[in-house]
């Protein structure tokens, strides 16, 4: 008889956000993906304070579409990867948005 393992939250596999980040960046290794999260991003944030201050909700969907175009073009032409969002989805929107603050602020090289 097989004992069943009790089923996890896929993100436990990371005890916290500060033990997935060198994950997520690693996973973001390559300069051009790189570029494209964060233009994705940037777009992204620019429709959502439009669709907030212009108020036209249909903005947001379109915020997301674009922002993971970007995103997934680079992990599946650049990165050669499977995005993390599959797997950690909200450890990886706090990369994200991590990974861009750290390239705007020059922590990271655009």
């Amino acid at each position: 008889m097989k004992i069943q393992e009790p089923r996890m939250n896929s993100e436990e596999r990371f005890g916290s956000f500060a033990d997935f980040y060198p994950f997520y960046l690693d996973e973001h290794a390559n300069r051009v993906s790189r570029r494209l999260h964060f233009v994705g991003t940037t777009i992204a944030a620019l429709l959502l304070t439009l669709a907030l201050t212009a108020q036209m909700p249909w903005l947001v969907l379109l915020a997301l579409v674009q922002g993971y175009a970007f995103a997934w073009v680079g992990h599946f032409f650049f990165e050669h990867n499977k995005p993390a969002t599959f797997k950690y989805p909200r450890y990886s929107l706090m990369g994200d948005w991590r990974m861009w603050f750290e390239i705007l602020t020059g922590k990271i090289k655009f």
